[in-house]
């Protein structure tokens, strides 16, 4: 039967159920698309013959919450959700956010933070000897010791502190099946220390064979070169081929051992995947409630692909997804969009046909499939590897298709475009037909900054990488006789970014004409090489120190000078000048940042800055993308 998986005891009783195999544990609210983890997971085991149950959002300060559907026969499959928990509830300042867009109603507050823990310990209470596997994106990217940003030290790994038998981490399809035969066929939890893909606790080394092992916990903890020489062992056997089992230990009788990646998925494993009975929505008993935010940027998209060789640092795809592409077979894309064409909410804008980079529809090179992927080199950074394939010619035959179907108006591409891969195929057809097609006025890219000692930390292109891809993305659209501009992503204070660097983005922002309306500051989440640099204040690839803006009046200087325009930045603006000996900026020539603090003044109770239009509105965002990357500003 097509239907909702059940999240109560009726409808169990609908399906005949008298016991689930499996109930899965949610932070997220319940919704059936292949857009979210516990929905592809727990789909994938109802292929396999598993009855899986839902509890979605339970109060974890109710024991009775996580009884709803009785005690499994196998064990309790537990998921914080599509984000992790304490990025979902907190700014990078620290501060409570107000919406959750995975919750009824946006409603902040209906999951604890650190979910994945607080589930665990409450069924532990309940269910003292059920198996309990762990596993998305919070367990995946903290399944060893790892730096919390938000209370500023180094945690243990989840599984320790959860009290979980085991951790899947990954994407994992192929793990959580051989799980579940395994405690199908009577294995006990504890001697499943043989699936790749995930994390278990031992005793002992006696039983486990050809492993690294890593400094241990309290030498990380302890020594903050050792926290990065270990971060950059794991990051170098994060590839399914080449990678080796991890040992990290905590005492003298536990240990964490972390098995080699699962395999990625073929095109016919990832195709079946997709094809699965998905009721593509949220359950209907949301309704009432104002429904999922989320499900209106995501119901009308298609995934393409999975994994992503750019390597950026800030990223954590390397620790969850990897750096091998795989991707969906064309016929499988083709019937998903059709059957989206039928919804009653379609109107003919399919939002994004991509994944963690849309433009990336094939492993970087011949050899990864058998071999994997380089442990110590990126296929694109510092330059493009000698080996690296560029061609989007399978990408473009599947845009051309999705354009061809009925009641399909426009195909939009917003999951990102690597402009430096895009800029490397000579043949500049994609380039034409993404201008002519699927960009609506604005493209939004990722730069993420102008100097390239910053870019160097974050495993981005150079500025003349990205200022090449501008002068061809330009050249385009005049040849086409379209006026569309883009629109680039900034991130302020990542390790590397002094004052002189974060003035010298301001610089270039006068030049371009453009203010952002919002700036990304460097968020240091789980697994990430930028946050490992934020934490030690050295560059785990060759150990060498970089600076790291750490304190908040610094953070939020680097961030104004993104946005000097704005009167409320002008204090901040006006000190971070002095500090970084660019009082050449302060004054009334056209190449000034800001104005003298008596001439502003005389124009308080304007709008903008003197300077930039008084009290008129030409900051509005029509008139400021009309100038972003323009012809003018880029001769």
């Amino acid at each position: 039967m097509k239907d909702f998986l059940p999240i109560c005891r009726a409808d169990m009783e609908r399906r005949g159920w008298e016991q689930c195999d499996f109930v899965y544990i949610i932070g997220d609210a319940y919704v059936d698309h292949t857009s979210f983890g516990p929905a592809i997971i727990s789909r994938v085991l109802e292929s396999h013959g598993y009855k899986v149950g839902i509890i979605s959002q339970p109060d974890w300060k109710d024991e009775k919450s996580v009884q709803v559907l009785g005690e499994p026969r196998l064990g309790f499959l537990v998921s914080a959700g599509n984000m992790d928990t304490m990025v979902n509830h907190y700014t990078v300042a620290k501060k409570r956010r107000s919406q959750d867009a995975y919750t009824p109603g946006g409603v902040i507050g209906k999951r604890p933070d650190r979910a994945t823990i607080v589930y665990c310990n409450l069924l532990r209470r309940v269910y003292k000897r059920k198996p309990i596997i762990i596993g998305g994106i919070e367990a995946s990217l903290r399944r060893l010791a790892h730096y919390d940003y938000w209370s500023d030290t180094v945690k243990r790994s989840i599984l320790l502190d959860s009290g979980a038998d085991l951790l899947s981490y990954g994407m994992g399809e192929h793990s959580v099946v051989e799980i579940a035969d395994a405690l199908a066929s009577g294995i006990a939890v504890k001697d499943i220390t043989f699936v790749n893909g995930t994390v278990f606790r031992a005793s002992s080394l006696d039983a486990v064979y050809d492993a690294t092992m890593l400094p241990s916990y309290s030498e990380i903890k302890e020594d903050k070169r050792m926290f990065a020489k270990s971060f950059y062992t794991q990051y170098c056997n994060t590839d399914p081929f080449s990678g080796k089992r991890l040992v990290e230990q905590y005492s003298e009788k536990e240990y964490v051992v972390q098995n080699t990646p699962a395999a990625p998925l073929t095109q016919a494993e990832m195709d079946r995947v997709y094809s699965l009975p998905y009721m593509r929505n949220y359950h209907p008993s949301y309704e009432e409630q104002g429904g999922i935010p989320i499900i209106n940027e995501l119901k009308f998209s298609l995934v393409s692909n999975r994994g992503c060789f750019g390597g950026c640092s800030f990223c954590a795809l390397t620790f969850h997804q990897g750096r091998i592409i795989q991707t969906r077979s064309h016929e499988s894309i083709l019937e998903e969009a059709r059957l989206m064409t039928w919804d009653s909410d379609f109107k003919g804008y399919i939002n994004d046909v991509g994944g963690p980079t849309a433009n990336f529809r094939a492993p970087a090179c011949e050899k990864q499939l058998t071999k994997g992927v380089c442990p110590n080199k990126q296929c694109l950074f510092p330059s493009p590897c000698k080996n690296l394939k560029v061609d989007h010619a399978d990408y473009l035959a599947l845009l051309r298709k999705l354009r061809e179907l009925p009641k399909v108006k426009k195909v939009f591409i917003r999951s990102g475009i690597r402009f430096d891969y895009l800029i490397y195929e000579k043949d500049k057809t994609f380039l034409r037909e993404l201008c002519e097609h699927h960009v609506s006025g604005q493209l939004k890219v990722a730069p993420e900054h102008v100097c390239d000692e910053v870019l160097k930390r974050m495993g981005k292109p150079s500025r003349a990488v990205y200022d090449e891809f501008i002068r061809e993305y330009r050249r385009m659209n005049e040849r086409l006789g379209k006026e569309q501009y883009v629109v680039p992503y900034l991130m302020s204070s990542h390790p590397g970014s002094t004052l002189k660097e974060a003035v010298e983005l301001a610089e270039y922002l006068r030049d371009l004409g453009y203010m952002p309306e919002q700036v990304q500051d460097f968020y240091p989440t789980p697994s990430t090489i930028s946050t490992c640099m934020y934490y030690t204040g050295l560059d785990p690839r060759t150990m060498e120190p970089v600076y790291v803006p750490k304190s908040p009046h610094e953070k939020a200087m680097q961030r104004a000078l993104i946005q000097y325009r704005n009167p409320k930045n002008y204090e901040l603006v006006e000190e971070a000048l002095h500090l970084a000996h660019r009082e050449d900026l302060i004054g009334y020539d056209k190449k000034c940042l800001i104005r003298p603090r008596g001439h502003r003044r005389q124009e308080e109770g304007r709008s903008a800055l003197p300077g930039t239009g008084g009290g008129k509105k030409n900051g509005s965002r029509k008139k400021t993308i009309r100038n972003v990357h323009s012809k003018k500003n880029n001769k």
